[in-house]
């Protein structure tokens, strides 16, 4: 079902409809509820105008008896949904005629679905703006801007030294940033998914890091960025992104093994015990035999900054061969420790240095 309802309402190119959403226009995707969850344009709504498996009828009815019959039984599914549909978007943008009367829609290619929609809410008395090309014209633009990354500087060093924190300091300091491990909601190692809920598909991970991308450009400046391997967690970082930030300079944060331990208590250290014992297994192989039970014993026993510190073993080794692979004329070491917000200050004169740029 992919021919166009006619309606009056306009039609927007990406970055257009992208801009009226950050205005804080609501935006609404009217694809199924599964089509949402793959993947979606992060800040709008889902209002689906069919479930998943009514969608499934319509289009197969589509294919074997052809366009009249499938419009037939979408209307007859659609019908009794008016209503409904309606009073969500009301509930949302308040009643037309109002402040926040405009509203933003779309489904996968900007056909029938958003056309529907959006004919229903402009008889209600709304502004409709809908996204020619539809979601799949947003993954198209995702895709270009994944493509072609930004300038990157990379904050690297050991786990545990607190890489999360001094990222969110510059980006208080007004530093152009992009947290991939936020976005891949993971901290990026096999204990990295403890105390978090699920990670985003890796669709829309893609999403948001393309969007994420969008916004840090504006700034003219080299983004900073956390050092990753290829998988955070199950997610994937592009192939692009990532070969971008292994050319990219790195400063390489050191801090003192008891401060590093004492992070990472602080940030598993409410984790099950059982969900602990499991990590050290998934990093078996590479830890050991002999380690692993000690650190699962140290973990039983309420030894979390043992059982850290066996961990740490395997983690620094890891990191000391990635950061070897590197070109050695990219790698400054940032020797000291100290608060985020110090370290932050820190690495904006030494980058602005490298760079020859000025501070301001």
């Amino acid at each position: 079902m992919s021919e166009t309802v006619e309606v009056a309402m306009r039609r927007v190119e990406i970055e257009e409809f992208l801009g009226l959403l950050g205005e804080g226009w609501p935006g609404f995707d009217v694809r199924t509820p599964a089509e949402f969850e793959k993947g979606r344009i992060p800040g709008v709504r889902n209002l689906p105008l069919f479930s998943d498996e009514e969608r499934a009828v319509v289009g197969t009815l589509y294919k074997q008896e052809g366009r009249q019959e499938a419009i037939k039984q979408g209307l007859e599914v659609v019908g009794p949904k008016m209503r409904g549909l309606v009073e969500v978007v009301e509930e949302v943008a308040g009643p037309p005629g109002q402040e926040g009367q405009e509203v933003l829609v779309h489904c996968w290619r900007g056909g029938m679905r958003s056309g529907s929609v959006g004919w229903l809410l402009e008889l209600y008395g709304y502004e409709v703006v809908s996204l020619q090309g539809g979601y799949k014209a947003f993954r198209r633009w995702v895709l270009g801007q994944l493509e072609d990354p930004p300038p990157l500087v990379v904050l690297g060093g050991a786990t545990g030294v607190g890489k999360t924190e001094i990222l969110e300091a510059l980006r208080e300091l007004g530093e152009p940033v992009v947290d991939l491990e936020g976005l891949a909601n993971h901290r990026g190692s096999a204990f990295g998914g403890l105390l978090l809920e699920e990670q985003p598909s890796q669709q829309h991970f893609e999403n948001l890091l393309g969007m994420a991308l969008r916004e840090t450009r504006k700034a003219g400046r080299p983004v900073w960025v956390e050092d990753e391997s290829r998988m955070i967690g199950r997610r994937q970082v592009p192939n692009p992104v990532r070969d971008a930030m292994r050319a990219a300079q790195v400063f390489v944060v050191e801090a003192p093994l008891e401060e590093r331990l004492a992070r990472l208590v602080e940030v598993y250290g409410e984790a099950p015990q059982e969900a602990l014992v499991e990590a050290f297994r998934r990093i078996r192989k590479s830890l050991g035999g002999l380690r692993t039970q000690e650190a699962q014993k140290a973990v039983a026993a309420g030894d979390l900054r043992g059982a850290a510190q066996l961990a740490l073993e395997y983690y620094d080794k890891a990191y000391a061969y990635g950061t070897s692979r590197r070109a050695p004329e990219t790698v400054h070491p940032v020797e000291g420790a100290g608060p985020a917000r110090e370290m932050a200050r820190r690495l904006i004169r030494l980058s602005r240095e490298l760079f020859h740029e000025e501070l301001v």
